[in-house]
């Protein structure tokens, strides 16, 4: 059963932003979403936290600037997500820009698994670097910076994940989340790190005088915020007020057109229009062709589209990213069709928490997976395929990818299991919403159960039940194609949810399109509505509640307003 749950509105708050010009409606929507005062929707780059208050930062720069100044051969260790690749791909063109010889590693998931592990650099010692930066990983990665450290390596962490119990002894660690940070913004995203390394690199070099003694002119940083955009919302972290800003900026840019010629690609191959970008199209369209390289590939493909200058090289990669996108969801319609069934046929939907393993998944796919059943069930999930590199090995490692809900911090949930089962978890990271882990195939059953129990111990009944938060009701004027344009144009995204509406409907006709997806025709007063639900073949009474979305619907060159429904149920 899902519950719909009406937004509270300080009315307060509402009219204090209304009163300072921003349309009455979105001041509702903002006051219900925790804004109070105008300043917190500041767009401007001069709002921006300033980067002094991350830990570590200074230090970054000064081994930084010293390294580009004695011409150290410098290499980044990226991770093969969204967040990862566009982290690479700032740190790549802002260290260039300023002088540094700097290159790249991308570990390919299949091989080397995530992060800076020994194996890791073991192959980065032989491209022979001075400086190792890691870009949204390594704050785990205790083994590896020893190893580093030992071969002779300077070591600078750049992450936004949680830490463990031992920080790794790298020489410098910029995080929000390491202990003693006091960073205001803990929700940064990997390339939001990288950013911030980069413009104090910048005030340190210019400190030093380097861009008057090298010729070489300051770099333009902000020019990178179509990237920083673009990780910040595909890694799904919470938009929060420095967050928001960031993506604000970059979705300017894109807007404008002043964008990398990767992300140009990436529109184009996606058939986006970039002067109508949004954070649905960064989140949906451009990372997932982003991450299909991660995923059945190498990651190094993605950063090498977003690194290029040249256009006709980013549009035959953004191509070859585009099939890697078809082939993944080919992957995942398959592997979800079977975990549903599962489903069914188990009643897993009744237990408190959901562990799945087929012994031919794809490891690529099943963070995917994870969360498409997370959503179905609403129960914290975890799908588990044989690692790539012995994938016939009975007695094998399991590599799981868990996906939450909100009431549950998936990395504490299997940083409790560990400290209760020491032997159980091989090695684990992560997240509140989204984790990592790796187990022996032959402890799954066990590991499931104990999964379960732990769950049902930190939830109440009442927080595994499924409940949406709506706006409530949207006035009949305000019903239009234009403010479904407002309401595009703003910036929404984790921890600052799209606008959802509910209202009753009498529902004129209903039909399926391909038969997936419920095509509806509702009316409410004197007006009536073309509504879609996607993935529901449900019949629908003929009067219903329903929480939905405004969109835009293009179709035949003819531009209209429709529903988006979330849910419905019968009144």
């Amino acid at each position: 059963m899902t519950r719909l749950i009406v937004r509270d509105v300080p009315q307060a708050c509402a009219k204090t932003l209304a009163g300072s010009g921003l349309h009455p409606l979105l001041a509702r929507l903002y006051a219900a979403r925790g804004v109070s005062v105008p300043a917190e929707l500041a767009g401007d780059m001069a709002a921006m936290l300033p980067p002094d208050g991350l830990l570590g930062i200074r230090e970054a720069a000064e081994v930084l600037a010293d390294g580009i100044e004695a011409g150290a051969r410098m290499l980044i260790v990226a991770d093969y997500d969204c967040d990862g690749a566009t982290a690479c791909a700032v740190g790549i063109r802002a260290l260039r820009a300023m002088g540094a010889e700097v290159h790249y590693l991308v570990p390919n998931r299949f091989e080397y698994g995530y992060g800076l592990t020994p194996a890791i650099v073991e192959l980065a010692a032989r491209m022979e670097p001075e400086i190792l930066i890691t870009v949204d990983n390594g704050i785990a990665s205790v083994e590896g910076v020893a190893v580093a450290r030992a071969l002779g390596m300077t070591t600078v962490i750049t992450d936004h994940h949680l830490p463990g119990d031992t920080l790794p002894d790298a020489d410098v660690i910029v995080n929000p989340n390491q202990p003693a940070c006091t960073f205001p913004s803990k929700s940064l995203a990997g390339v939001g790190v990288m950013f911030y390394v980069a413009l104090a690199l910048r005030a340190e070099l210019r400190t030093r005088g380097w861009f008057a003694s090298s010729g070489l002119p300051e770099p333009k940083l902000a020019e990178l915020l179509d990237l920083v955009a673009l990780g910040t919302v595909a890694d799904v972290v919470k938009l929060d007020a420095n967050n928001r800003l960031l993506v604000r900026q970059g979705l300017a840019r894109m807007r404008a057109g002043r964008m990398q010629p990767g992300v140009r690609a990436l529109f184009a191959a996606a058939t986006r229009d970039h002067a109508r970008a949004s954070t649905f199209d960064m989140g949906f369209a451009l990372g997932p062709r982003l991450n299909a390289a991660g995923r059945l590939a190498d990651m190094s493909l993605g950063i090498e589209c977003l690194i290029t200058d040249d256009m006709a090289r980013a549009m035959n990669i953004a191509q070859q990213l585009d099939q890697l996108n078809r082939e993944r969801r080919s992957i995942e319609e398959e592997m979800r069709d079977v975990a549903l069934a599962t489903l069914e046929m188990e009643g897993l939907e009744q237990r408190n928490a959901i562990a799945l393993f087929e012994p031919d998944w794809h490891q690529g796919v099943i963070g995917i997976v994870a969360g498409r059943i997370k959503d179905r069930a609403h129960r914290p999930t975890i799908a588990f395929a044989r690692s790539s590199d012995d994938p016939h090995n009975d007695q094998g490692e399991l590599k799981g990818s868990g996906r939450s809900i909100s009431a549950l911090h998936l990395r504490d949930a299997l940083d409790l299991i560990t400290k209760r089962h020491p032997d159980l978890i091989v090695k684990f990271g992560g997240h509140a919403m989204a984790a990592g882990l790796t187990i022996r195939e032959q402890d799954f059953a066990r590991f499931a159960a104990i999964f379960e129990q732990t769950v049902g111990e930190l939830l109440e009944p009442h927080e595994l039940q499924r409940h949406i938060e709506t706006d409530g009701a949207l006035e009949s004027g305000y019903m239009s194609l234009e403010i479904a344009r407002l309401l595009e144009g703003e910036i929404w995204g984790q921890g600052f949810g799209a606008p959802i509406f509910e209202d009753v409907f009498e529902v004129e006709n209903q039909r399926l399109l391909k038969e997936r997806h419920l095509k509806l025709r509702l009316r409410k007063g004197m007006a009536t509505f073309d509504a879609l639900r996607f993935n529901c073949t449900d019949s629908v009474p003929q009067r219903i509640r329903a929480a939905y979305r405004l969109a835009i619907n293009e179709y035949n060159g003819v531009t209209s307003l429709q529903l988006m429904l979330e849910h419905f149920e019968a009144v």
